[in-house]
C-alpha cells in the first residue's frame, strides 16, 4: 500500500509532523501533545539511530489515516511516555483530560512487549508472553475498542522499521505480529491493516517463500497483466451493454496476497500455478441493488464456478464485511470478481475505522460481540489463547435455525459448536441434530446457508474426546469445564473407594470420615498419587485405632500395600489380585487416566471416562489405585509437511536433537509440489509429554499428525 510506503520513508521528526498536517488538522490539543511527547522522548533513540520521537508521529499519522479523532490521535503521540519516561498518567490526564488519559492507560497496561523480553523462539515461555499480551489487549478493549485501533497502528510502525532489529529479534515480534495483531485487525474488518501485518510477518518469518512467490510474479508480471486488462475490458464492456451507464461503476485489479497464497498453498497441497484465485477484479457500484445486477450481467456473460460463489452482502460477516464474491472462467484463465458498494469498500478497508473516517452507518460498522462472547475465565493465559484465536482468526460461515435466525460461525465449525452457539444449555444437552432436514451427526461440518435443528437430551451429555473437534471457544471452554466436573467427581469417589476397599469398610462409612476431617478438597488427588492415598490412609488408620479394641487392632496389620505388576500395570493393594484384566467397554491406550474395579482376586482395569465404569464408582464397587508401569520413554509416529528445499529434512532432525527427540525411523513421502512434501518420523522423547512436543513442532511446521503408539494391550 502506497501510504505504508510513504510512512516508512520517514525517519525526521519534522516530515514526520508535516506528513501529519498532510493527513489531518493538527489542533491546539494536538500540537501540545506533539511539544510534551517530543520533550519526554528528546533523549532517546530507536535501534534505527533516528529520534524515538519520531516513532510516536508516524502512529498518529497512521492513526490519522484511519479516521482517528483527536483523542486518539493525541492518545498515539503520548501512548509511550507513561511506560517509557519518567512522566506519569496523572499528568497526562491533567494536562490532556480524562478521555485521552484512559486510552494511553490501556495502551500501557497492555505493556508492549519489547525485544529485549521476548524468550527464545519454541518454547512455552514465548506461547505465555504472546497470550499475556492478546489477553490484555482484548481485556481493555471491551471498555473502549480505540484502544485497539491505535495499538494496531503502533504494532504497524513497528513493522515497517522492522529491519533495524537483529535478526532474531526480527522473528520473535513477526510471530507475535502473525499470531495476535494480524487476527484482531481481521476481527475488526480493517483489512488494510490485517494484509500488511501479515505480509510482512510473512517476509521475515519465511523469507525463502516469499521470495519465490515474489520471483514468481516478477517472471510472469507481463502475462499477469495482460491477462488481467483483457478480463477487465471485457467486463466493462458486458456491464455498459448490460445497462449500467459507465460513469456508475469501476472496475480495478488485484492480486492474492503473498501470505494469503502461501496460505492456500499449505492447505490445499498446491503449487501456486494452482492457486485458483491468484489473479481478481473489483467492480464497485454505487447501489446495493446494482451490485446484484452487475452479478446478473456478468454469470450471463461468463461461466461462473458455482460452488465459489459467496454473498456477504445479503449474509454480512460478522465483522461487518460485505460483498458478492464470485469466480468466473475466461480464456483458459479463472478470475475472482468481488462486486461491492462504495460504502462496502471503505467498510472493507477501514473495518471500523471507517466509523470514524467517513462517519458512516449501518451495517458498515462491523459488530463486536465476537469481544464480549470471548471466554476469558481459564486456568491459564495459554489455554485462554488456544481457546480464542481459531474465532479470531478464521472466516464465518452463516447458519440459520429452523425460526430462521442467524449464527456466524468459523469455517469447519460442526453442529456442535452451532448449538453451543444458540445457548450453553442447547449445547450441553444436544442428542441429535438434523441439517437441512437430514438427520446428521452432531460432529458434521457445516457450511454457509444450512439450517440446522437440534434436538435435546433432558441431561447434560458429557463429550470429552469431542474437545478438539468443535471449532468455537465457547464449545471449547464449555466441554472442558463439564469434563473437569465429572473427572474431579469420578476422582473423589475412585479415592473413597479404594480407600473403603483397604479398610473392608463401607464407602458411605469413609465420605462421612472425609467429610468431617475437612478432606473434600485434596481426597480426588489421593486417587492418582499414592503418597497421598498412603497418608491418608494412615490417618483413617489412627482414627479407627483409638476406637478399636485389641482382636480389632490386630486388623489393622494387613494394611500394609503393596505392589504388584501385571504387564503394563502396577496396583497398590493390600488384597490378594491374581489377574489384571482390560474390560471390554473401552480401549485405555498407554498413558491414558485409568481406574481399577476389584471383583474377586481379579482387577478390572478401565479408561477413566468411561461410561460403564461410571456407573459402578457411583455405587460404591470396590476400587484398587492403578497405574502405568514400565519406562517413561513414551514412542510416537509424526507426520510433518517440509517445504522442498534443500537442507530442510537436516534442519528439521537437527531441531529434534535439541529438543531431546530422538528418532527412531524416517520415512519421505512422495513429493506432491515445488513446496511442501510429508515426511513421516517414529520417535522417542522421556523428557517432554504429547502436548509439549506438539507445542513445540507446530510452532516452526506444519504438524499433520501425531500420536502414541504404545497402547494398554502391548506386553
Amino acid at each position: 500500500m502506497e501510504f505504508f510506503r510513504e510512512v516508512s520513508q520517514i525517519s525526521s521528526p519534522q516530515k514526520a509532523i508535516s506528513f501529519l498536517e498532510s493527513i489531518t488538522e493538527i489542533t491546539p490539543r494536538i500540537k501540545n501533545a506533539i511539544e510534551f511527547a517530543t520533550e519526554a522522548h528528546k533523549n532517546q533513540k530507536r535501534q534505527s539511530g533516528d529520534p524515538y520521537i519520531t516513532h510516536p508521529l508516524l502512529v498518529s499519522c497512521i492513526v490519522a489515516h484511519f479516521g482517528g479523532d483527536e483523542v486518539m490521535i493525541c492518545a498515539a503521540l503520548l501512548h509511550d511516555v507513561v511506560e517509557d519516561t519518567e512522566y506519569t498518567l496523572e499528568e497526562v490526564r491533567s494536562n490532556y483530560g480524562d478521555d485521552v488519559a484512559s486510552l494511553v492507560d490501556g495502551l500501557t497496561k497492555i505493556v508492549a512487549i519489547r525485544a529485549e523480553e521476548l524468550s527464545p523462539s519454541h518454547t512455552n515461555e514465548k506461547l505465555v508472553i504472546s497470550a499475556l499480551s492478546f489477553r490484555k489487549m482484548l481485556i481493555t478493549s471491551i471498555k473502549d475498542v480505540r484502544v485497539l485501533i491505535v495499538k494496531l497502528c503502533d504494532r504497524m510502525h513497528n513493522m515497517l522499521t522492522l529491519e533495524y532489529m537483529p535478526k532474531n529479534k526480527r522473528l520473535r515480534i513477526s510471530e507475535e505480529t502473525l499470531v495476535v495483531y494480524a487476527p484482531i485487525a481481521h476481527r475488526l474488518g480493517i483489512s488494510t491493516l490485517k494484509n500488511e501485518l501479515e505480509d510482512r510477518s510473512f517476509y521475515y518469518i519465511f523469507p525463502e517463500v516469499y521470495r519465490k512467490i515474489d520471483k514468481y510474479f516478477l517472471d510472469n508480471k507481463q502475462t499477469i497483466r495482460l491477462k488481467l486488462n483483457a478480463f477487465i475490458q471485457k467486463v466493462k464492456k458486458s456491464i455498459i451493454q448490460g445497462g449500467v451507464p459507465e460513469g456508475d461503476f469501476s472496475v480495478s485489479s488485484r492480486i492474492k496476497r503473498h501470505y494469503s497464497i502461501y496460505l492456500k498453498m499449505q492447505r490445499k497441497g498446491i503449487s501456486i500455478d494452482e492457486v485458483l484465485d491468484l489473479l481478481a477484479i473489483r467492480v464497485i457500484v454505487k447501489e446495493p441493488l446494482d451490485c446484484y445486477r452487475v452479478f446478473g450481467i456478468l454469470h450471463l456473460a461468463f461461466k461462473p464456478i458455482m460452488s465459489r460463489f459467496k454473498d456477504y452482502i445479503a449474509l454480512p460477516k460478522e465483522n461487518g464485511y460485505q460483498t458478492i464474491h464470485t469466480t468466473l472462467f475466461d480464456n483458459s484463465a479463472i478470475f475472482e470478481v468481488q462486486i461491492r458498494t462504495e460504502d462496502m469498500h471503505k467498510s472493507a478497508e477501514y473495518g471500523i475505522a471507517a466509523h470514524w473516517k467517513y462517519k458512516t452507518g449501518g451495517n458498515s460498522q462491523p459488530s463486536l460481540d465476537w469481544l464480549n462472547k470471548l471466554q476469558f475465565k481459564n486456568d491459564s493465559v495459554e489455554e485462554f489463547y488456544e481457546l480464542v484465536k481459531n474465532d479470531l482468526y478464521s472466516d464465518d460461515i452463516v447458519v440459520f435455525s429452523p425460526d430462521g435466525d442467524d449464527y456466524s460461525l468459523p469455517i469447519g465449525a460442526v453442529v456442535l459448536d452451532f448449538a453451543y452457539a444458540v445457548h450453553t444449555e442447547v449445547g450441553n444437552k444436544a442428542k441429535e441434530a438434523y441439517v437441512n432436514n437430514q438427520k446428521t451427526s452432531l460432529l458434521t461440518t457445516l457450511k454457509s446457508g444450512d439450517i440446522v435443528k437440534i434436538i435435546t437430551a433432558k441431561e447434560t451429555i458429557l463429550r470429552c474426546s469431542w474437545i478438539d473437534a468443535v471449532k468455537t471457544s465457547r464449545a471449547k471452554s464449555q466441554l472442558k469445564a463439564n469434563c473437569a466436573l465429572r473427572i474431579k467427581e469420578i476422582e473423589k469417589k475412585s479415592a473413597i473407594n479404594i480407600i473403603a476397599t483397604i479398610f473392608d469398610k463401607s464407602a458411605n462409612e469413609i465420605e462421612q470420615y472425609v467429610k468431617d476431617n475437612e478432606l473434600d478438597e485434596i481426597i480426588p488427588r489421593a486417587s492418582r498419587d499414592i503418597a497421598l492415598l498412603k497418608d491418608i490412609k494412615n490417618r483413617v488408620k489412627n482414627s479407627y485405632q483409638k476406637e478399636a479394641g485389641f482382636l480389632t487392632q490386630l486388623k489393622f496389620r494387613i494394611l500394609k500395600l503393596k505392589e504388584l505388576h501385571f504387564d503394563n500395570i502396577v496396583l497398590h493393594t493390600n488384597h490378594t489380585i491374581s489377574q489384571a484384566v482390560f474390560d471390554y467397554c473401552c480401549h485405555p491406550k498407554f498413558g491414558d487416566d485409568i481406574v481399577a474395579l476389584k471383583v474377586g482376586t481379579k482387577a478390572f482395569i478401565h479408561h477413566r471416562m468411561c461410561d460403564r465404569a461410571y456407573l459402578e464408582i457411583q455405587k460404591g464397587v470396590k476400587m484398587l489405585y492403578v497405574g502405568w508401569l514400565g519406562d517413561k520413554i513414551q514412542t510416537y509416529k509424526l507426520i510433518v509437511a517440509l517445504e522442498n528445499r534443500k537442507g530442510i529434512l537436516a534442519n528439521f532432525l537437527q531441531f529434534l536433537a535439541k529438543n531431546d527427540i530422538n528418532v527412531l525411523s524416517i520415512e519421505l513421502g512422495s513429493q506432491k509440489n515445488t513446496y511442501a512434501t510429508h515426511c513421516e518420523i517414529k520417535f522417542e522423547c522421556m523428557s517432554l509429554g504429547l502436548k509439549e512436543i506438539k507445542q513445540i513442532l507446530s510452532n516452526q511446521y506444519k504438524i499433520i499428525d501425531i500420536h502414541a503408539l504404545k497402547d494398554a494391550y502391548a506386553n
